[in-house]
């Protein structure tokens, strides 16, 4: 009986046992869980790692430190995901992929014991999250081509649906894993990681084999560097541009930045002429001529960007108006905004398995359109409730956005793999991987800079009338006024009260009547205050977001039909529609 179960076990991590595609399943997509749940994890956490650390974030001078522990790991998983996609086709996926877990398991260790505070402590997390980055970058890139390579077409819509959504319900997971965690302590937000990455690591270096086809050849170094230079140069441009320059609200006139995003343009044009030239290039850019390919990248593209923007403006609305406005200290907002988020996590885990399986049946098209559509519906739904909304619409609301993302990610991500070549199916998973991971980072700057321009037109007037009608001298209300609200949206995104984190430093809160002061840095002067300016700004945003996903549900329209590759000159019967011959690139 004994020696029976140990073969039965041990079968089961053959890869030709008929299991093995559900151990490289359940081992990809913790895999996932736990590189993307690191993406936004610090999000809601922020406040007490700084507060960890001893640093404030909003002081001028810090104001980078913040940006890089927000964006860091977004910026270089976006950057590397293609190389290492590439690596995987030409080195083996699996190998990799199991790197990737063991370099994430010793950054999780390096992160919790971070040795310094203030500067030093800052640039110890950062500088140990890039290299977590490393590690995730390898697991992301990776894990969608093993599931293609371990599952036949007829199966893929749901395990990659089930990978994807894992995915994509990761970021909101971090925020609900953050919130809880940083209430504990700030070093458990990274703690929490080291026995999942541990176990994660000995379970794949045991069970996960080498299925699928390898593309010998040679590293494509010029390549690499253009892509990584262009792409950084371009992102971290786009990010910097959401802080103030001179007397502009935003810094998109700022020659570094406007440099620094051109320049980044420039150079990933010339990667894709040289790689067009190239024997061996990184990416195969003649991938692109597969429509399915080609608009479902376009499509996946608009998605992350809406669905990034839509993160970071809810976060804003619950921790800087609503909660705050139904009793809700601002410390504590961090947690409860993940914990009211979590119709929105339901719905992406709800419809994301199921719509992947049906589109194995049905093919992509439908569910893929169907879900951007209702995506841009519920932006624009969401726009036309109050700022101060009754809690059950919302709710109703941002699940139906979870529901349409999840229609649209699993089918999508199907489609794309399946219309690829076996040899190519390592770099055109890091490709989609990188446009998932590339928007998520261009949505920061898109859009808070969308929210600027809607609040600086109506905050400084609104801020100016509260501060004086509460002693506040008319020559400070004309300076604080003129403040760029990124300093507020940042303070409200961080958990502080915004309108004490920019009177307290002026000395201003000491020389008012204590009635005064109270009622300026209470619970709920700034969200009455800045309600409306915010709804300015929430129009603006939704409705780019809603016309991004349209345009992002007429791209998966134009992916066509249901398609496998087929390496043979004769086309596969796939049960429901005919399949589209694609011949070898």
């Amino acid at each position: 009986m004994v020696e029976r179960a140990v073969r039965e076990r041990t079968g089961m991590f053959n890869k030709e046992h008929p299991r093995y595609k559900w151990v490289a399943l359940s081992n990809t997509t913790v895999g996932m869980l736990m590189a993307t749940i690191n993406g936004s994890i610090v999000l809601i956490s922020l406040p007490a790692i700084f507060t960890g650390i001893q640093l404030n974030p909003l002081e001028a001078s810090n104001v980078s430190y913040l940006l890089w522990m927000l964006m860091g790991y977004i910026l270089v998983t976006a950057v590397l995901t293609m190389t290492f996609g590439r690596l995987g086709d030409m080195y083996g996926r699996v190998r990799i992929y199991n790197l990737g877990f063991v370099i994430f398991a010793v950054s999780a260790v390096a992160l919790v014991f971070d040795p310094f505070t203030s500067g030093a402590g800052a640039l110890w997390l950062i500088g140990w999250r890039v290299v977590q980055a490393v590690g995730g970058s390898m697991i992301f890139a990776n894990s969608t081509a093993i599931l293609t390579d371990a599952f036949p077409a007829s199966k893929r819509g749901m395990a990659i649906g089930v990978n994807q959504i894992a995915a994509i319900a990761g970021t909101f997971l971090g925020l609900i894993i953050g919130g809880v965690l940083a209430a504990l302590d700030w070093r458990a937000i990274f703690l929490v990681s080291v026995p999942i990455a541990v176990i994660g690591a000995i379970w794949s270096y045991l069970s996960l084999h080498e299925v699928g086809a390898k593309t010998e050849g040679r590293v494509d170094w010029l390549g690499n560097i253009l892509f990584a230079v262009g792409l950084v140069s371009l992102l971290t441009g786009i990010t910097y541009g959401i802080q103030p320059y001179g007397d502009s609200s935003t810094g998109w006139l700022n020659p570094w930045v406007l440099g620094a995003i051109i320049g980044g343009a420039v150079v990933l044009i010339a990667f894709v002429v040289i790689e067009l030239k190239v024997p061996q290039p990184l990416f195969n850019v003649r991938l692109f001529a597969i429509k399915a390919f080609a608009w479902g990248n376009v499509a996946g593209l608009l998605a992350s960007i809406g669905r990034g923007g839509l993160q970071f403006m809810l976060i804003i609305w619950l921790q800087g108006i609503w909660l705050p406005l139904h009793g809700y200290s601002y410390e504590s907002t961090p947690f409860w905004a993940g914990i009211y988020l979590l119709p929105l996590t339901i719905g992406f885990l709800v419809s994301g398995p199921i719509s992947g399986t049906l589109s194995d049946r049905f093919g992509a098209r439908s569910f893929a359109t169907g879900g951007l559509v209702l995506v841009a519906l519920t932006f624009v739904a969401l726009l036309m409730i109050p700022v101060n909304f009754e809690y059950w619409i919302f709710a109703l609301l941002t699940f139906l956005n979870g529901v349409g993302s999840g229609m649209f990610a699993a089918p999508n991500r199907t489609a794309i793999m399946n219309a690829v070549p076996a040899t190519e199916r390592g770099a055109a998973s890091g490709m989609t991987g990188t446009f998932q991971n590339a928007g998520n980072s261009l949505s920061i700057g898109i859009f808070f800079s969308l929210m600027i321009a809607g609040l600086a037109t109506t905050l400084p007037q609104t801020m100016f009338a509260g501060l004086t009608g509460n002693g506040v001298s008319a020559e400070v209300a004309t300076e604080v006024a003129a403040t760029p609200p990124v300093g507020s949206l940042f303070a409200a995104f961080l958990g502080y009260n915004p309108i004490e984190s920019i009177l307290s430093p002026l000395g201003v809160l000491d020389n008012l009547p204590a009635s005064d002061a109270a009622t300026l840095t209470g619970q709920t002067f700034f969200p009455e205050l800045i309600s409306e300016p915010f709804h300015d700004g929430l129009i603006i945003v939704f409705i780019a977001a809603a016309v991004m996903s349209l345009i992002g549900a007429v791209a998966s329209l134009l992916m066509g039909g249901k398609y496998v590759h087929v390496e043979k000159a004769a086309a596969v019967s796939v049960v429901g529609e005919p399949v589209e011959e694609l011949s070898d690139l």
